[in-house]
């Protein structure tokens, strides 16, 4: 059996308000207040193996929304030993700006996505405003490049990439949002990318301001709540760094590494 380990690697943060971050915060009858969204991206790796999970946001696509840039998502990749245009693959939860930022720089990877993900954000609704402002045509045009020289492998459903690495998609969020489920020493650890914003989010079931379809989107939360998951990681919530065990070294910080607390963090 193989497992994996899971490196969190925060690239960039966003000092907000709980009423920016949340659908119709206004219905919960709470007060507002200030709320910090954190952004991730994910490697897995197991002996030699690597896959890399969602790439962050470029510096254009943060200057565009006012997004403080931590470290360059590429930049943290290398302190670590890995090159985009290693060739490893990279699985795409779904196609927003903080998400396939740098897809460009994959150059000879395998890229995995949702089908319907992929269909949705080549069609005509995808530049509609309320879409728009989470998209990118231009870091989308990045996918296409991929699905051209025939690199990209569309998801339809479940697929198992790896031993010990399974795609589910979920939708909700976005039509083909996906969710990875990785097999590791802690017991299965479900990656939830957007499927789940924040732990909050998760417990209260208060929905994140953009959702594609918000039935799914319930029942996405539904999913995750019901899974057999030792741990579910949120796409952005501050505490994932502080639930699991410190990366050290040129990420100090920065990272994390999914594994029981007080093993040996590398």
């Amino acid at each position: 059996m193989q497992d994996w380990e899971i490196l969190i690697i925060k690239h960039g943060t966003r000092a907000t308000r709980r009423s920016d971050v949340y659908m119709n915060y206004a219905f919960y009858g709470e007060q507002d207040d200030d709320f910090t969204v954190d952004y991730y991206l994910w490697v897995l790796r197991s002996g030699d193996q690597v896959i890399h999970v969602d790439t962050g946001y470029s510096a254009l696509g943060a200057a565009k929304r006012g997004r403080e840039v931590l470290i360059d998502p590429l930049e943290a990749l290398s302190r670590i030993g890995l090159n985009a245009g290693d060739g490893h693959p990279l699985v795409v939860t779904h196609a927003h700006y903080d998400h396939i930022g740098n897809v460009g720089a994959f150059t000879a990877s395998q890229v995995y996505i949702g089908r319907r993900e992929l269909e949705f954000w080549t069609s005509d609704v995808a530049t509609r405003p309320l879409f728009a402002h989470f998209g990118d045509q231009a870091e989308v045009a990045d996918l296409l490049d991929a699905q051209r020289d025939g690199r990209v492998r569309p998801i339809d459903g479940n697929a198992t990439i790896a031993p010990g690495v399974e795609l589910i998609e979920l939708g909700g969020h976005t039509p083909g949002q996906l969710v990875v489920r990785v097999r590791t020493t802690l017991g299965p650890v479900i990656l939830a990318a957007d499927a789940a914003h924040f732990q909050e989010e998760l417990d209260r079931d208060m929905l994140f301001q953009s959702m594609t379809d918000l039935p799914q989107a319930y029942r996405a939360l539904d999913w995750l709540r019901a899974s057999d998951a030792a741990a579910i990681i949120t796409g952005h919530d501050p505490c994932e760094l502080d639930r699991f065990e410190p990366l050290t070294g040129a990420l100090e910080g920065l990272a994390a590494i999914v594994a029981p607390l007080g093993s040996p963090a590398r």
